[in-house]
């Protein structure tokens, strides 16, 4: 597996207002399939990780997201 991109998303958590950095990452895999990370970037214990698998398109889409997109693929 290869990482391809990451990165960081800040944002305000909305029960307690605190400032929080969500974290995403895209791999391909040794098949050509792209895999997306997901971390909420709790503290906790209680975190929320997801594994996303992309299309080729997909994986462009997320790729070129523009700032005010970015953590579109969490819904």
């Amino acid at each position: 597996m290869q990482l391809i991109s990451s990165r960081a998303i800040a944002f305000l958590d909305s029960q307690s207002l605190a400032p929080r950095q969500a974290r995403e990452a895209l791999f391909r895999t040794t098949g050509g399939r792209f895999v997306l990370y997901l971390a909420d970037g709790d503290p906790s214990s209680a975190n929320e990780e997801r594994l996303v698998f992309l299309e080729l398109r997909e994986a462009l889409i997320w790729l070129n997201e523009p700032s005010e997109q970015r953590g579109s693929f969490w819904t």
